[in-house]
């Protein structure tokens, strides 16, 4: 289990001073797929190397099964880690790669084997590490965080780079962790990744949460109304739409997508103010929408910011 209290970053003094992370608090349970949700920069990765204590945190505590992770010796045998599957030396073999992972954590040289067995690369064990390409990197990751079989995992953007075959893989392998038992937290920026993997939702903007709940209770955010548009003079309605207490955000191709009105209201509307309509369609909202909108100022005000 991870719990997070009142957790802090800033960088910098002074009035330069920037806000990573921003009193977070929450828990990730075991037996669960957490998704670590937020636009990019939102604070997610570095919220990630302070549950790892390779960033130190300037207020707050995050603890694993109760104990800070850098108080742990062999650290891959309680939290196994993937934050950048670039971040390893391209002249190893992927094979040497893991074995001097497992000499540092004290770990059977066969547990080696197993692991590049489980996640495919077996055959391309032998090859430089500067050669594969990054979704070979990604698996070599993944199994990096496997090797210690440890009860906690946590993994930054793992889909990254990944194809279909290997997304389905991915995603299969998370549940499987989960119903073992095991505390199993992933990063991501897109919804729409998490809607089919994930049991759980942590959300944050501007380092600070914006939600934390089931996805059941994430998805009912969803179940209001959108109406598509497509008008003549979609500004003009934009204008009038928001007047009448829509939520209006761009769509595909000029289209506006419009929440807090139905599609009858928005044709009433339209020949009110002699507005030319091409296109009118009523849909749910998706859970990748609700993110968005969620998540809308905190990845506004975060645009260009390091994560």
């Amino acid at each position: 289990m991870i719990e997070v209290t009142e957790l802090t970053k800033r960088h910098g003094r002074g009035r330069a001073a920037k806000t990573a992370v921003d009193r977070l608090t929450f828990t990730v349970r075991p037996g669960a797929v957490t998704g670590f949700l937020g636009p990019n920069g939102a604070g997610k990765s570095t919220t990630l190397r302070m549950v790892l204590g390779l960033n130190a945190p300037t207020a707050g505590t995050v603890t694993v099964d109760g104990r800070p992770f850098r108080d742990r010796p062999r650290g891959l045998r309680h939290v196994g880690a993937l934050l950048d599957a670039g971040d390893v030396h391209g002249g190893r073999t992927g094979r040497n790669h893991l074995r001097a992972l497992a000499l540092g954590n004290a770990l059977p040289a066969a547990r080696v084997e197993e692991v590049l067995a489980e996640v495919g690369l077996t055959e391309a064990a032998g090859r430089r590490i500067g050669g594969y390409s990054l979704g070979m990197k990604q698996r070599l990751g993944i199994a990096g965080a496997l090797l210690g079989d440890p009860p906690v995992l946590l993994f930054d953007e793992p889909l990254n780079g990944l194809d279909p075959e290997g997304v389905l893989w991915v995603r299969g392998l998370f549940r499987r962790l989960a119903d073992e038992g095991r505390t199993v937290f992933v990063s991501s920026h897109m919804m729409a990744e998490m809607e089919h993997t994930a049991d759980r939702l942590v959300v944050i903007g501007r380092g600070r949460l914006l939600a934390d709940e089931s996805l059941a209770e994430f998805s009912a955010r969803a179940g209001r109304d959108a109406v598509t548009v497509r008008a003549a003079e979609p500004e003009r309605l934009a204008a009038v739409a928001a007047a009448a207490g829509a939520t209006v955000r761009p769509g595909p191709d000029g289209a506006l997508v419009l929440t807090g009105v139905d599609a009858v209201r928005i044709g009433e509307l339209a020949l009110e103010h002699r507005l030319l309509l091409h296109a009118l369609t009523a849909s749910g909202a998706s859970l990748e929408e609700s993110f968005m909108e969620l998540t809308a100022d905190s990845a506004e005000y975060l645009a260009g910011e390091p994560r």
